[in-house]
């Protein structure tokens, strides 16, 4: 994974080499998509394709380009992969991204962010 990655955008990392992650849902996404491809849901090649592209469409948008969206890309290339693959459709994963949403405002300042706390539960 580290080489695929490596050839699109490195994944940051902190002095001693591990991959380095500013907020826990970027360790979950990276997690997420290693699960997925043990699973054989997808090829590194295709993941490298994936990531790119996301990482491309950003750029041409305006994105900043100065690492710290990395993760967001990481984000929107397995979503769109876990969708040509027909894992989940697109209105499955805006569904779940607004029940993250709705978690996260009703969760207290400080307090991990659970699906459990979306008020539409």
């Amino acid at each position: 994974m580290t080489r695929a990655a490596a050839a699109v955008a490195p994944i940051p990392r902190d002095e001693d080499g591990e991959p380095v992650f500013r907020e826990p849902w970027e360790a979950q996404a990276f997690a997420m998509t290693l699960a997925l491809y043990e699973r054989g849901l997808f090829t590194w090649t295709e993941w490298a394709a994936a990531l790119s592209a996301a990482i491309k469409r950003a750029q041409a948008a305006g994105d900043c380009d100065d690492g710290s969206t990395y993760y967001q890309h990481w984000l929107a290339a397995i979503e769109q992969l876990v969708g040509d693959k027909g894992l989940a459709t697109e209105q499955a994963l805006a569904e779940r991204r607004d029940a993250w949403d709705r978690a996260a405002h009703a969760t207290p300042h400080g307090q991990p962010i659970s699906l459990e706390n979306d008020p539409l539960r």
